[in-house]
């Protein structure tokens, strides 16, 4: 049977299954209890999610009081709720390791519920390193309010001073009398119940570092086995009975506009529900195939009217062109020490874009049910997702939830919803669950990118060498990390936006990718000018002792100043440090050149990270890696082609990320530093990587190469498909 559908709603894709085991989209008592466990059940609701109520905020309001942020079992086992989104990045495992150290359990017996629209607080969107600090201290807070709690109640049933009681794997006992009483018998208690109303205090006393227990180590994510068995759903698995999958019709190219289609071919085809409204032509169908059948026998009917669009190769002349104005941060004054400088360099950097290119594209199953909605998608911000559906589809945010699966991947490219707007708006017209799978090739068109940037760079040195005047514009990419860390007297720092071809957003670590590699790029050429060794010319300059004490570290493991000598025309190192995030960052690394076949080929990396104290150091080091793998595609080959608005290379054949056999020795020392407060460590380490390649090329060549991706003169890109 055929139906067309006219719609109202808003705007679109592919397979499921019946065997969900997530609780229905009305959340029932039952399929509540389901989620949480048995056990102390506070139905404390105040404030649990912001995002209900509002719509979704890009600030975090956190857990309130203490029964919104964890439940107590009746097995002994505890869940604890929070509202970021577990993407590959470790934070699965760091926030039970948080929970399990204030709650003196280990970290099994923690269950961690993750963004849940319905049933979690709202922590903020999963994005900028927040997660370490803002989140696990609010989880420690939490948890360390819920142990004293707990301590309470039992000081006063044996009416004993809480002062003689000893707090360990779960049990609480009275040091002098030996008598003991569980978490899990606390739970039983009504009093508890009441007691979990309290509100969580900001000056609760958590574990210091050096007592540490439970973190610190290298605990695995919870889920693993899931994982690797295959067991785990990710939000492309998720199957509800009954569903349909989706495809929508997307614009030939950027900012075109649909004047006319004929759907009608959709229409006669069987078991195809077909939704129109404005320019949103989306189809419902028992299968991928089919639902794309449909998209196809109305497409070649479409008619589009199409702007004119730069092309890739005409991008960084059309953002100096349209790059706006703004006000620098200056220092002394630039255009004094210029003048009189003994030596003064000028040069240009050029940034492409790029794409994310996660594992897992964009997914969304959408369930229409009594009214409200419920979304499994992989977003990382839930409560915002929950916003936008909320205003598209008219209905109050508290009638929609979104649950986000540990999702295959993100580093910052799905702070948007795009699928789930789509498979809700599928969902609403076809009366049953939709299932939207984004391509790759849609993903690599529609998809937001890390902005492009042309960055101009100025510099002085006075007859001894000494770096007098620095002066750099970074043009459409952004401010992040822009700020010169090393000591000259007379700066002149500025950001500008620009007319950007794509549609652009965040990236990891945002523009400090490319204000870095422009940065510590000219840091190179600065000492060349200067005939100075890179790493003491920068050494010279650092006042900031973190970056200080990586540089050295990686300098040192390296052995740099040995294998600078042992530089050849085919063989490069080179070296770069920097600081974002509240971390620091050094790089050193060895190149390899071939120039009959024009290609750079990365040896080895040795890279030192400093986050202050280390919360799990396998998952660290392991982001470190996953910084430097990532951070190799956009130095030596990702680059996004486009001409008349229309994506030329989006899929993996023409747009090449790093593959196995590109992986260089990868050397990461981790630097402890207990002094300071724990910072994020999933993005700073990317930002080094670029530079350091950049100036190891130009130690063996001679060449200095101001773009990325950084490639030989005479090599071509990639074959855009």
């Amino acid at each position: 049977m055929t139906r067309k559908v006219l719609a109202n709603t808003f705007e679109a894709k592919r397979s499921v299954r019946s065997d969900d085991p997530r609780p229905e989209a009305n959340l029932s008592r039952r399929a509540f209890m389901q989620v949480l466990g048995t056990g102390l059940l506070i139905t404390v609701t105040e404030r649990t999610s912001s995002g209900q109520r509002r719509g979704g905020r890009r600030g975090s309001r956190g857990a309130q009081n203490v029964a919104a942020r964890l439940h107590i079992n009746q097995d002994g086992t505890i869940t604890v709720m929070t509202g970021k989104v577990e993407e590959g990045q470790g934070s699965r495992a760091q926030l039970t390791q948080a929970a399990a150290e204030e709650l003196r359990v280990s970290a099994t017996k923690i269950h961690l519920v993750m963004a849940d629209t319905a049933l979690v607080p709202d922590d903020g969107i999963t994005a900028g390193s927040r997660t370490t600090p803002s989140t696990v201290p609010a989880v420690r807070r939490g948890a360390a309010t819920a142990r004293e709690l707990l301590t309470d109640l039992a000081s006063e049933q044996w009416k004993v001073d809480g002062s003689v009681l000893e707090v360990k794997d779960g049990t609480i006992t009275h040091k002098a009398s030996k008598r003991t009483v569980s978490y899990a018998d606390l739970a039983k208690s009504q009093d508890i119940a009441e007691a979990f109303k309290r509100s969580i205090p900001s000056d609760v006393s958590v574990t210091p570092v050096s007592d540490w227990e439970v973190i610190g180590t290298s605990v695995a994510r919870p889920n693993i086995r899931d994982l690797v068995t295959g067991a785990h759903r990710y939000p492309s698995d998720i199957a509800r009975a009954g569903m349909l999958y989706g495809k929508v019709l997307h614009p030939p190219s950027y900012d075109a506009t649909l004047e006319s289609i004929d759907v009608s071919a959709a229409e006669a085809m069987k078991d195809v529900v077909v939704v129109r409204d404005g320019e949103f032509v989306g189809f419902a169908a028992p299968s991928t195939i089919r639902a794309e059948q449909a998209l196809n026998a109305v497409e070649k009917t479409a008619k589009w009217k199409t702007v004119s669009h730069p092309s890739s190769n005409e991008l960084f002349p059309h953002l100096k062109k349209h790059a706006g104005m703004g006000r620098p941060r200056t220092r002394g004054s630039v255009e004094t020490a210029l003048a009189t400088a003994s030596k003064s360099l000028s040069e240009t950097y050029e940034v492409a874009y790029v794409q994310h290119a996660p594992m897992e594209p964009r997914a969304a199953t959408a369930e229409w049910k009594d009214g409200k909605l419920t979304v499994w998608t992989g977003v990382d911000g839930p409560q915002r997702v929950q916003g936008d559906l909320s205003r598209a589809f008219g209905v109050p945010s508290d009638r929609v939830r979104v649950v986000v699966p540990d999702m295959g991947g993100g580093f910052g490219g799905k702070h948007s919803g795009e699928a789930a707007e789509e498979a809700a708006r599928l969902a609403k017209a076809a009366g049953r669950p939709v299932a939207v799978h984004w391509t790759r090739a849609e993903e690599f068109t529609w998809a937001y990118y890390r902005p492009a940037a042309l960055i101009e760079c100025k510099g002085g040195l006075d007859e001894r060498g000494s770096l007098i005047a620095w002066d750099f514009t970074n043009i459409n990419a952004g401010g992040s990390a822009i700020d010169t860390p090393y000591e000259v007297p007379n700066t002149r720092i500025l950001s500008v936006g620009s007319d950007s071809p794509l549609r652009q957003g965040a990236y990891r670590c945002l523009a400090a990718t490319a204000n870095n590699f422009a940065r510590e790029s000219f840091m190179d050429e600065l000492a060349a000018a200067a005939e100075a060794d890179p790493l003491a010319f920068r050494l010279a300059r650092l006042e900031n002792t973190r970056i200080r004490t990586v540089l050295e570290v990686a300098a040192k493991h390296f052995d740099w100043t040995a294998r600078r000598k042992k530089v050849t025309p085919e063989l490069g190192v080179g070296l770069a440090c920097g600081t974002e995030k509240n971390s620091a960052v050094a790089a050193c690394v060895e190149v390899g050149i071939d120039r009959q076949r024009g290609e750079i080929k990365v040896h080895e990396v040795c890279e030192a990270f400093e986050c202050g104290p280390v919360q799990n150091p396998a998952n660290l080091v392991s982001q470190v890696q996953g910084c430097i793998m990532m951070g190799m595609g956009p130095a030596l080959r990702e680059a996004m082609q486009f001409e008349d608005g229309k994506i030329l290379n989006a899929s993996f054949a023409g747009y090449q990320v790093p593959r196995f056999k590109d992986m260089p020795k990868i050397d990461v020392h981790l630097v402890d530093n207990t002094d300071i407060p724990s910072a994020g460590g999933g993005e700073t380490p990317i930002i080094a990587i670029a530079p350091a390649i950049a100036n190891a090329v130009f130690a063996a060549t001679g060449l200095r190469i101001r773009s990325m991706p950084i490639r030989l003169p005479g090599t071509l890109p990639p074959t855009a498909t």
